[in-house]
C-alpha cells in the first residue's frame, strides 16, 4: 500500500541495539532474542536487513557502548546506516539503501521505544513507507526518575497507538515476532 512507486519489497530495520543503549533496557534479553528470530526469518526469505547505529557524545564511534550487542551479528552484505538523530532517515543513507532494494515497507525493531523507534516510524510514514512495529522486539530504559512512565507502559502505549496508524496510501501497524510476515 506504500505511496512509493515500484517499491514492492519489505526490509527489516534493526535500530540502535547497541551496548550503551540497551544494557539496562526493559526485557533486554527477550527483545534481542526476538530480533534474532526475525533476523533468521528475514535472511531465510532473502529479505533485506538494514542495521542502524547511533553516534553521539555518549556513543562515540568505535567505543564499547557504541558497538552492537554481541548477541546480534551483522553479515558483511547487510547495509549499516550511521545516524546522529532519532529519525533513522534524517541526514543518513537509509532512503538510498531502501530505494536500491525496492523497499516500500519497513519492519522496525530496536531501541529506544520513546526516542529513535518512534522517530523512525514517523519518519518512514511521512516519507511514504508502510511501517510495521514489532510489538515485542523494541525496548527502552527506565526514565521514571525524570517523570516518564515505566518502560512497560511506554512500550505498551507505543504499541497501542502505532497499531492504528495510517495516512493516505500508507499503513502503520504492529505485529508480534511470531506473526511478522515479510
Amino acid at each position: 500500500m506504500t505511496t512509493l512507486p515500484n517499491r514492492p519489497n519489505t526490509a527489516l530495520l534493526i535500530v540502535d541495539v547497541q551496548n550503551g543503549v540497551v544494557d539496562s533496557s526493559h526485557n533486554r534479553d527477550e527483545v534481542i532474542a526476538n530480533i534474532n528470530t526475525l533476523l533468521a526469518k528475514a535472511r531465510s526469505e532473502a529479505i533485506p536487513v538494514v542495521w542502524i547505529q547511533h553516534s553521539s557524545d555518549e556513543l562515540k564511534p568505535d567505543s564499547a557502548p557504541w558497538q552492537y550487542v554481541p548477541e546480534l551479528v551483522r553479515e558483511a552484505t547487510e547495509p549499516l546506516v550511521h545516524k546522529r538523530y532519532g529519525d533513522s532517515f534524517e541526514d543518513t543513507e537509509l532512503e538510498t539503501v531502501l530505494a536500491e532494494h525496492g523497499v516500500g515497507r519497513v519492519v522496525v525493531t530496536g531501541a529506544q521505544t520513546d526516542a529513535c523507534i518512534r522517530s523512525t516510524l514517523h519518519g518512514a510514514m511521512v516519507r511514504g513507507y508502510d511501517a510495521t512495529l514489532v510489538a515485542d522486539a523494541h525496548t527502552t530504559e527506565d526514565l521514571t526518575a525524570y517523570g516518564a512512565p515505566a518502560p512497560e507502559q511506554v512500550i505498551s502505549h507505543t504499541n497501542l497507538y502505532w497499531s492504528w496508524q495510517e495516512a493516505p496510501g500508507r499503513k502503520g501497524g504492529t505485529a508480534d515476532t511470531a506473526d511478522v510476515t515479510f
